[in-house]
């Protein structure tokens, strides 16, 4: 269930060099943003794994988030709410898929931006402002993943540039 299903969405998609088993098993081990995201001051577990999995995320400027996970799909993905401890959240959706050659990532963010102002009025500050800086970062994080994969090595902070927000 999605409570932010009417709010303006930003999704990236890319494509990882990995199997479905082996970004899976990443994707869902304790603590994994430590290695693969380039904002991450300290990602730690309050409860792993399945359905109702919370971590905390601390970002490269300190700013914390709670991330409470409301559904665990075996090899397909999760969805996640994120936010300061009870304070706003945002929706966000994690899913792996696949063709023949090449194993994918998407990440989805129904943000809590705007959230009760109508459309009409959300939707140009939406796409100017917040839109280009969600994209980026999602693209960071992807990135971050397979880079990881592909090197075996913690993903350097900022790596794939600064980030107004968080880093």
């Amino acid at each position: 269930m999605n409570p932010n299903r009417k709010l303006n969405k930003v999704r990236v998609k890319k494509e990882i060099n990995s199997s479905v088993d082996v970004l899976w098993d990443l994707i869902t081990r304790p603590g994994h943003l430590n290695m693969v995201h380039p904002f991450c001051k300290s990602n730690y577990t309050i409860n792993w794994p399945g359905k109702e999995s919370i971590d905390v995320l601390v970002y490269l400027n300190n700013l914390t988030y709670h991330r409470k996970f409301i559904s665990w799909n075996y090899n397909v993905g999760y969805d996640l709410l994120i936010g300061k401890e009870n304070g706003e959240q945002s929706y966000v959706k994690w899913e792996i898929t696949s063709d023949e050659k090449s194993t994918f990532l998407s990440i989805e963010v129904y943000p809590y931006f705007f959230k009760g102002i109508p459309k009409i009025f959300s939707a140009i500050p939406f796409s100017l402002f917040i839109r280009p800086k969600l994209i980026k970062y999602l693209d960071s994080v992807i990135s971050g993943i397979n880079w990881h994969l592909e090197n075996n090595k913690k993903v350097p902070p900022n790596f794939f540039g600064s980030h107004k927000w968080f880093s």
